[in-house]
């Protein structure tokens, strides 16, 4: 019998999948506990439009965000931080301020998706990488300025 899973069952399969089990096991523990329903047409084509309409959604990010590392990559960006005479920065450049420096030239970019290979504690122009997306990247250029 066919089943469509309302949860993750341990040994069968994930939330909304679709599994061939025994009647038995599908009518007196699966349906009676909630974390199944019987099978029906109607319900396996609802299930096959959400899916389309999921990778659709899923392509669509995609092709976003590759126009968005294409766009972004090898620019140059300043951020502005309070420094000493000697050029060291109080503190460090974070993710956070390297973010606020790409919202102001216009681009969206979640600091979590920043990967900075050390602290930045001095001004001057620092390669960044940008991991936007698994599998999609850029790299940019920081310029540090003392305010």
């Amino acid at each position: 019998m066919k089943v469509i899973l309302l949860q993750d069952v341990k040994g069968q399969g994930k939330k909304g999948d679709v599994v061939e089990v025994n009647e038995g096991y599908a009518r007196n523990f699966l349906v009676k506990k909630g974390m199944a329903e019987i099978a029906t047409a109607a319900k396996l084509n609802d299930i096959s439009m959400k899916k389309s309409a999921e990778n659709f959604h899923r392509e669509e990010e995609i092709k976003a965000t590759r126009e968005l590392a294409g766009e972004i990559g090898g620019k140059s960006f300043t951020v502005k931080i309070k420094a000493g005479q000697n050029g060291k920065v109080f503190g460090s450049v974070t993710a956070g301020n390297i973010s606020d420096a790409l919202a102001v030239a216009g681009y969206t970019v979640d600091k979590r998706k920043i990967v900075l290979a050390q602290p930045i504690k001095n001004t001057g122009e620092y390669s960044v990488e940008l991991k936007l997306m698994e599998g999609i990247g850029a790299k940019i250029k920081i310029v540090v300025e003392a305010e």
